[in-house]
């Protein structure tokens, strides 16, 4: 879907699912650091608290300072002290801190993390009592590196499976969540395809239940639609149909009136008269045009399989009359053979004969204007004049109804091109706009191919 991230449910869901989660794993990175220091911790406090009194009792035996019995240790990462009860020290195999005095105040062995030549050490003090009643105190300590690669491990033995399971998790929810949105895109490409004048209700048996009440009030509000362009629809048939005769009688008193002797300003004023008739008549009947061709109008079309070329030629002799009118040269070209169209011939007519009026209308003096048809992979109409042409950003707007080019002077009510928009699409056809040979306009209608009963 093209969508604003913003205001995507997809993305919003996204977040209120994986936030948590991912909160949820930094807590648990967290704790599970402080947890995996201390189960780190406790095999090597152990072993250090035992090293420490296997130290002190070999050290039970220490007389005037010197050691009766040899201590060897292939650890060396191992450090150890043994101080008198003055904090003397007696032996050692490593620089250490010198003890605290609240150590020789202790009776259980005390553990402790300490700096010492900016390294971080482990240290276990112990204190022991001598058979002739001598207190020594014991100081063991390793580094703590070891301990933090084990705690590393088990950190990672607990957040990676995690992280995994969030990924794996993640993967899921972002396909379920695709796959329930699938309905929601089926709906909004069936929306986008349709026709701007298409106001079906939408499809809501294959959309999700909690959808389904979004959709049946479009629907009513499509229907609430329906029924007010009904409406206006049939206002501006029925006040089209009872304009015609009207415009038609002005037209013919104002024509009777020129006849008579009257002064040249009644003259004129006559003369507007009868051109503000005709145009209001032609407003009119491209009105009652436009009605006839509405898409509800095509239930009660018959479509029959009629001949493009003989159609396309009578209405460009029709015409010929209004083009040498101005001078201009219309002509026609197509294949001596028929060009056979499934469709409706009056609607047919109404296409041609606005594209030629519409050619006519803008063509200047002396110009020219082209009609051709012919069958190549299908059925295709051409009408095309020398005229000002149509800029590439007005294309698409020329065919909505009472659109005029900006700055164009010529008279028009702005329905022609709407009427042959609906024609087209009343028979499955395409219409194109392209610049003409002569820098004119050029409107090409691609017909569906015919098939024979």
């Amino acid at each position: 879907m093209q969508e604003d991230d913003a205001l995507s449910l997809r993305h919003q869901l996204v977040n209120w699912l994986f936030t948590p989660l991912f909160l949820l794993l930094l807590f648990s990175t967290v704790t599970g650091y402080m947890a995996a220091v201390n189960l780190s911790n406790k095999p090597y406090d152990l072993v250090l608290l035992e090293r420490a009194k296997l130290l002190a009792s070999r050290y039970m035996l220490l007389v005037e300072g010197r050691v009766d019995v040899e201590i060897s240790d292939d650890d060396s990462l191992f450090r150890y002290s043994v101080h008198d009860a003055s904090g003397r020290k007696l032996v050692s195999s490593g620089r250490l801190p010198s003890p605290r005095p609240a150590d020789f105040q202790q009776a259980q062995p005390q553990l402790r993390d300490t700096y010492f030549n900016d390294e971080k050490l482990r240290l276990v003090a112990l204190r022991v009592k001598r058979p002739d009643g001598e207190l020594l105190l014991i100081q063991a300590a390793e580094p703590v590196a070891a301990r933090l690669i084990l705690g590393r491990s088990i950190l990672g033995n607990i957040v990676i499976p995690q992280l995994i399971f969030i990924v794996i998790a993640g993967i899921a929810v972002w396909i379920g969540l695709k796959r329930g949105f699938e309905p929601l895109e089926r709906l909004r490409r069936a929306v986008a395809a349709r026709p701007r004048n298409d106001l079906r209700p939408l499809d809501e048996t294959r959309a999700p239940g909690e959808v389904r009440p979004l959709i049946q009030e479009v629907n009513a509000q499509i229907a609430r639609l329906q029924a007010m362009m009904d409406t206006q629809r049939r206002f501006i048939a029925d006040a089209a149909h009872q304009l015609r005769t009207p415009f038609a009688g002005l037209r013919a008193q104002a024509e009777l009136a020129k006849r008579e002797e009257v002064s040249e300003p009644v003259r004129e004023a006559l003369e507007r008269i009868c051109d503000s008739a005709q145009r209001c008549s032609h407003l009119v009947t491209q009105l009652l045009t436009l009605a006839r061709n509405e898409p509800e109008a095509r239930h009660s079309a018959t479509m029959q399989t009629l001949d493009l070329q003989r159609i396309s030629q009578e209405i460009a002799a029709h015409w010929a009359p209004d083009a040498l009118q101005k001078n201009i040269d219309i002509g026609y070209e197509a294949e001596p053979s028929q060009i056979p169209v499934q469709g409706e011939e009056a609607s047919l007519r109404d296409l041609l004969d606005n594209l030629l009026d519409n050619a006519i209308r803008y063509t200047p003096a002396d110009g020219k204007i082209t009609v051709r048809a012919g069958n190549g992979d299908s059925p295709w109409l051409e009408v095309e004049d020398n005229g000002p042409g149509i800029p590439e950003d007005q294309r698409e707007q020329v065919f909505e109804r009472f659109h005029r080019i900006p700055g164009n002077l010529q008279p028009g009510s702005g329905l022609g091109l709407a009427i042959v928009k609906e024609v087209a699409i009343r028979h499955g056809a395409r219409v194109e706009i392209d610049q003409g040979q002569d820098g004119g306009t050029l409107f090409r209608v691609r017909f569906p191919r015919h098939t024979a009963n």
